[in-house]
């Protein structure tokens, strides 16, 4: 078996950045191309793409697998089954700091629509021909620098409270 044969290094990277975050105590997000194979709540699609907050205490049942990441998350008080083909995901990073990587955008199929730019576009995207072409970028933010892009505003009102019932 040849590079060119072998599986998708995506998934592998995407559970080793989730397990980092994780084990520093960052809050692991990725990023998603969403098209008709997604499955998220599309009122939180925002041109095109969505957000998802996958860490431990926002998501319940989540696989990491290397087609799909699959959980359970609640949007607005409602649980709904979120499942993510690994290739349409196009970054993981920490939501404290930014640190994480940024894939390939996906390619469309033929009868898909072509995209419009992502806001991931402007890391270099290498040609997909050669292997060693096939690696990812390191997105870190430049100190003193600010991001591109606000991160996600939390919701307004009252934080809701936890009840705990014994």
């Amino acid at each position: 078996m040849n590079a060119l044969e072998s599986t998708s290094t995506r998934p592998y990277l995407i559970r080793a950045l989730y397990e980092w975050c994780t084990d520093n105590g960052f809050t692991p997000y990725v990023a998603v191309l969403v098209d008709e194979s997604v499955q998220v709540p599309r009122e939180y699609v925002k041109n095109g793409e969505i957000v998802l907050n996958i860490s431990y205490d926002a998501t319940s049942s989540l696989k990491l697998g290397n087609d799909f990441i699959e959980f359970k998350a609640r949007f607005a008080g409602s649980a709904r089954e979120i499942m993510v083909p690994v290739n349409r995901v196009i970054a993981i990073y920490a939501r404290e700091n930014g640190q994480g990587m940024a894939f390939p955008v996906p390619v469309p199929s033929t009868g898909e629509p072509e995209s419009r730019p992502s806001p991931l576009s402007s890391v270099p995207a290498a040609p997909a021909e050669s292997p060693e072409n096939r690696v990812v970028q390191l997105v870190t933010p430049e100190a003193g620098t600010p991001p591109d892009s606000e991160p996600p505003k939390p919701p307004s009102g009252p934080r809701p409270a936890l009840k705990r019932v014994k």
